[in-house]
């Protein structure tokens, strides 16, 4: 069911979000350059579709969802990518997040797993993970 949904939004979602991305990069204020996406939970699965359509993308942030249907997409991701995961996260098996780690292709990938629950990402990885998109951003 997770694996279909995400498919559905995705298929509807990623032609969207280009085009929004090809308008703010139309705004003097912003002009074209690197972009970055940080995506977890239903945002991961979200953006690993568009990640992977997405030539303008040149790090992320994913975590807190497992491969559910998500592998062949994760295949085409060779962006940096910071994955998070909570050890502890019920609603997404620590092998399923794991599985989709291993799925992305990105030889520049990290994982960070921290005790807790799904909601429970300390901040300081949040914290660190903007520092992640500054540093490969700039």
């Amino acid at each position: 069911a997770v694996a279909g949904m995400h498919a559905h939004l995705a298929d509807q979602s990623v032609a969207d979000w280009q085009a929004v991305l090809t308008e703010v990069q139309r705004l003097d204020q912003v002009g074209v350059g690197p972009v970055g996406y940080c995506g977890v939970s239903m945002g991961c699965g979200l953006g690993i579709p568009l990640i992977a359509a997405e030539p303008r993308i040149r790090a992320a942030v994913l975590g807190l969802l497992g491969v559910y249907g998500l592998a062949e997409e994760a295949a085409r991701v060779t962006v940096p990518v910071r994955f998070l995961m909570q050890w502890d996260d019920r609603p997404v098996p620590r092998d399923q997040a794991l599985a989709l780690f291993d799925a992305l292709a990105s030889p520049q990938k990290t994982l960070h797993a921290n005790p807790g629950g799904h909601g429970d990402v300390p901040p300081f990885e949040m914290e660190s993970a903007a520092r992640f998109l500054t540093r490969h951003l700039t």
